[in-house]
């Protein structure tokens, strides 16, 4: 594709000239030709462009992230390393409280930073990124950038890893670049070619090395630095392509628009994938060992969510309600027949309610559908076992045996042999110490 030979912006396919339209106009506005005989609107070149207001938006946001760390070191009591309590508390990204409806938290992550140096080297970059940036942009597609791709960075961060409480505007710092990396490449900026060419490798460098250097060290979310700089690049292909004019307001707000919906969307699956396993773990965490009445309130909202049935289940089998575990498993096998380990759970409940015929029901159905489970085997050797069936149990024992994650089966192994007198059989295991 041709390049305007002033400017180096990209001209349209099949174009013949050699000076592309906003180069044309900006000559005839020079030569004070009549608005009427420019073919468009006059439109000063980006660099030279300035914002009305004395404050740029880039400003406004390197403000309140100085004001929010401030106030963050001051509630930790070091400026150092700020405490994971405190950042929680004023709104830091954590899978089990985003997904659990505190969907703020997708932004107010953006604003809070680990420490001194997190904040110095993120600042840093947001200066000088994000004051070219909104000179290219504008303010408020600049904004929108900022907030839209901060806002994907938090949700791949919960979607990868939703246990890890995230802080930083990093995230939104990615998606400038990607934003500025994709426009660049696509020529939506009438800059000169060898301004282009600089910065354009400025940013593809910057952004290879920081996520080389999130890989290689511990402790920094690069599952969100990926996001921010995927819905970056996105986003700023979409306006180079779709609306590279800052004079059409309305064209540039639906293709945002677009993007938003897709976040949406994107968020709604994060949900759905992650959402109730996150619930889940809210509720043990809120509810410090009594988490019974939070997974009611979590399985009203979702009937049908297999983990928190599951989760139930456990809770109730923990304070000896034996039979509302019994209801509960019983769910979960209803809704997930082939859940194995809340067959292994129920027929356990039977087997302490001494309900015999039913739990080796319950242990012979996980035979049926895995021969080799260790669970199996070890269940149907502990009903044998009640029912002094003490030879039978063994031979189930010993086939439970070799899976070392099958806890407490030789203990049982050696309780049947002592039934049966015969202690010189009586399994023994070493282990090196």
């Amino acid at each position: 594709m041709a390049n305007c030979i002033r400017c180096g912006r990209q001209l349209p396919p099949l174009s013949f000239k050699k000076i592309c339209q906003w180069c044309v106009q900006h000559e005839a506005a020079q030569r004070g030709e009549e608005s009427g005989n420019v073919p468009q609107p006059v439109i000063t070149r980006p660099w030279v462009r300035r914002s009305e207001s004395s404050i740029t938006l880039t400003q406004v946001i390197f403000g309140a992230n100085i004001a929010v760390f401030l106030a963050t070191a001051l509630a930790s009591g070091s400026a150092i390393n700020i405490s994971g309590e405190v950042n929680f508390h004023y709104g830091a990204n954590f899978g089990p409280y985003t997904l659990s409806g505190e969907w703020w938290r997708l932004l107010t992550y953006m604003f809070l930073h680990g420490g001194a140096m997190h904040i110095f080297f993120n600042m840093w970059c947001l200066w000088d990124l994000g004051r070219l940036c909104e000179s290219l942009y504008g303010r408020w597609t600049f904004a929108g950038i900022y907030l839209i791709t901060g806002v994907s960075g938090g949700l791949a961060s919960i979607a990868w890893n939703p246990r890890v409480l995230s802080v930083g505007a990093s995230g939104a710092i990615f998606g400038l670049a990607g934003a500025l990396i994709a426009s660049f490449y696509l020529g939506e900026f009438s800059l000169p070619r060898v301004a282009i060419s600089g910065t354009l490798r400025s940013l593809v460098i910057f952004a290879v090395f920081n996520l080389g250097f999130g890989q290689l060290f511990g402790g920094i979310d690069n599952a969100c630095h990926i996001g921010g700089l995927v819905s970056g690049l996105i986003l700023g292909a979409l306006i180079a392509r779709l609306a590279p004019q800052t004079d059409a307001p309305l064209r540039r707000a639906t293709v945002v628009g677009v993007v938003v919906l897709g976040l949406l969307a994107a968020g709604f699956g994060v949900r759905q994938w992650r959402g109730g396993p996150m619930r889940i773990a809210r509720a043990f965490q809120e509810t410090k060992g009594d988490p019974v009445a939070r997974l009611q309130a979590v399985i009203k909202q979702q009937p049908n969510l297999v983990p928190a049935h599951f989760a139930l289940a456990q809770a109730y089998l923990a304070g000896d309600q034996y039979l509302e575990a019994e209801a509960e498993f019983k769910r979960v096998i209803e809704l997930q027949p082939a859940n194995l380990e809340a067959r292994f759970d129920l027929g356990l409940v039977y087997l302490t309610e001494k309900r015999l015929e039913d739990s080796k029901s319950e242990f012979t159905q996980i035979l049926a559908q895995d021969p080799n489970s260790a669970e199996g085997h070890y269940g149907l050797g502990l009903v044998l076992a009640a029912q002094q069936n003490h030879s039978a149990a063994i031979d189930e024992f010993k086939k439970a045996a070799p899976d070392t994650h099958v806890s407490g089966v030789y203990f049982e192994m050696g309780n049947s042999y002592a039934k049966l007198n015969r202690h010189e059989l009586m399994p023994i295991r070493q282990r090196e110490c």
